[in-house]
């Protein structure tokens, strides 16, 4: 029994045990072929949503009705930015990449002022302000797929001691995020508005920098996951970032963060990754296509919150 109590205590268990779960699926289907190249594709995509995922996990943790839906046009803009910046030209990635991250702060400062100067609902402003950030990427792409410099390209493409450098990145951030939230006195200003912000206020935490510093974070990851997405995909394209909407939302719910706030799981994060691209491989290799490869993760989501509403019910 005891084994038990720490599984439940450990929601991000789920979340490997899950990914591990489709990963036998998807090997029982192929007879067992193809395991190390299917494990490597995990990883180098499922970090992308892993980065994107530890932003919007941060902003969930703030409460009900915090939610970035501007991360998929601070993707495509980033992407888009950055390597018209460096026009494929050798040693210029470090520009580039001090592009995207300058576009991850500006979206994500921008963000934050609709919110708190205009009092508009998260939910209402970061959805009108992608559209301004979209539009911006479309003016400046002018439909031309923009490639990265080779350098570039081969580090996100290539690995290091055999795992993805992708990965690398993404598992870099979650180690930092982790230490930030359980060691750092932001992250427990973090949890603590989450919980209950007017006592959060009210016990003298600077709520609003805390607000601001999360949303700006949240667009900073997807501006480094734009510009790696684009390094690695051989170009920005205008669509890039559209499919981690619901991806960046559904890792961080099955990766056990709780939707009421005030609880991350950084974990959880990177096992739902796993998973999500795991799905999506094993509906690939029954011939499903992308409606019902959405239609299944909205399904897991919506079980997921049910079945975490019904524990805390009984709780």
């Amino acid at each position: 029994m005891p084994i038990f109590k720490f599984l439940a205590s450990r929601t991000w268990i789920w979340s490997w045990v899950a990914a591990a779960a489709a990963f036998m699926m998807i090997m029982a289907l192929t007879q067992g072929r193809g395991a190390g190249e299917l494990a490597y594709a995990a990883l180098s995509f499922g970090a992308f949503a892993a980065i994107v995922g530890l932003g919007q996990m941060l902003v969930i943790t703030l409460g009900p009705g915090n939610v970035d839906l501007s991360i998929p046009a601070t993707m495509t803009l980033a992407g888009t930015l950055a390597l018209k910046t460096m026009g494929t030209e050798a040693g210029t990635a470090p520009l580039g990449l001090l592009v995207a991250l300058g576009v991850g702060l500006g979206t994500g400062s921008a963000n934050f002022a609709l919110i708190y100067l205009l009092r508009l609902p998260p939910i209402i402003a970061t959805l009108a302000a992608s559209l301004v950030y979209q539009s911006i990427a479309i003016w400046s792409n002018r439909g031309l797929r923009i490639k990265p410099p080779t350098e570039l390209a081969d580090f996100a493409t290539g690995r290091t001691v055999g795992i993805p450098n992708v990965a690398l990145v993404g598992l870099g951030l979650a180690i930092l995020v982790w230490i930030v939230l359980e060691r750092s006195v932001f992250g427990r200003w973090l949890l603590a508005s989450g919980q209950n912000l007017r006592a959060a206020r009210l016990a003298g935490i600077p709520v609003e920098l805390v607000r601001a510093t999360t949303y700006i974070s949240a667009a900073v990851f997807a501006s480094l996951a734009g510009y790696l997405l684009a390094s690695f995909s051989g170009g920005a394209a205008l669509n890039m970032g559209q499919e981690y909407l619901l991806t960046s939302i559904a890792v961080v719910v099955i990766g056990g963060t709780s939707i009421a706030g005030g609880m991350s799981n950084v974990p959880g994060v990177w096992g739902a990754s796993l998973f999500m691209f795991l799905v999506v491989s094993m509906l690939n290799s029954y011939g499903l296509g992308a409606g019902v490869r959405m239609m299944v993760t909205g399904l897991i989501i919506i079980g997921i919150v049910i079945a975490a509403s019904t524990r805390r019910i009984r709780a």
